[in-house]
């Protein structure tokens, strides 16, 4: 299985790749760029060749997550060309640094109502996919909830995902903190949603996990996300997770807090315990 975290690309995508090795990762996130910028990057192509070449040698699994201010519901459509721009830069770093794809969340919008918001979503990822002739994908992320019923659902990742003109471009990525703050995961009822996925379609398409505890219980619709033995979700029902057969190929990666008493390294070791 594989396992891992986010890591920063401070000094680099290859030292970024090294630094999940050395913390024992068998996978691993991290941002194309900068974070909070939509701006598009003309990146170290030997640096990224490098991280792809690492990750091969060392049969490590790599996702990509879009900046902050990626939204595939825009406002206008000035910030609109912008995150066209910065979607089809992020895909280009991915597939140089042989990364299985690009995390971008669900949209949401307060402008529209939720029938053209989903049209203009799927408006977007078409005119993005356009674009794009390679082999990283564009993973869709669950939505936690949050001042908005947009995204929560697995019916709606897979009938976006076929809607668009290009859903062999498209997978999908599971928050686990976010299907717990939405509800649709309650810590009881993963065999349930298992065979949903399952007659919908979904896990074929799902590419990456973010494993993440919550800080509130579900259906709180909070996102906040918790280190793997301190949120609400027990560590039982994370194992439900950890040890379903049908996730056993797909990256396990942490987006959970620093500095609050146990590191990445130590839930590393702790996913390995646990799994078959």
């Amino acid at each position: 299985m594989y396992f891992g975290s986010h890591v920063s690309i401070r000094n680099g995508y290859h030292q970024a790749a090294k630094t999940a090795y050395n913390l024992g990762a068998t996978a691993f996130q991290f941002f194309p760029k900068n974070p909070r910028s939509l701006t598009v990057k003309d990146f170290d192509k030997e640096d990224a060749s490098s991280c792809a070449s690492f990750c091969s040698v060392h049969s490590i699994l790599s996702i990509f997550h879009t900046p902050y201010p990626t939204k595939l519901i825009p406002d206008n459509r000035e910030i609109e060309t912008q995150i066209i721009r910065s979607l089809v830069n992020d895909l280009e770093i991915a597939e140089a640094c042989g990364s299985v794809g690009v995390v971008v969340h669900f949209g949401t919008t307060k402008k529209l109502d939720s029938i053209a918001g989903y049209t203009k979503m799927i408006d977007m990822l078409n005119n993005v996919l356009s674009q794009w002739d390679g082999n990283a994908q564009l993973l869709i992320e669950n939505n936690a909830g949050t001042g908005s019923d947009m995204g929560i659902t697995l019916e709606e990742m897979v009938h976006v995902r076929k809607l668009t003109d290009y859903p062999e471009k498209i997978g999908f990525c599971l928050d686990t903190c976010h299907a717990y703050a939405s509800g649709i995961w309650n810590g009881e009822n993963w065999s349930e949603l298992e065979l949903k996925g399952i007659e919908l379609d979904y896990f074929p398409h799902l590419k990456a996990i973010h494993f993440n505890n919550s800080k509130y219980p579900s259906g709180s619709r909070k996102d906040r996300h918790a280190n793997l033995l301190s949120g609400q979700i027990t560590e039982d029902q994370l194992k439900q997770l950890l040890n379903s057969n049908i996730l056993s190929t797909i990256p396990f990666v942490l987006e959970t807090p620093k500095n609050e008493g146990i590191s990445h390294q130590e839930e590393i070791e702790w996913l390995k315990q646990r799994a078959k």
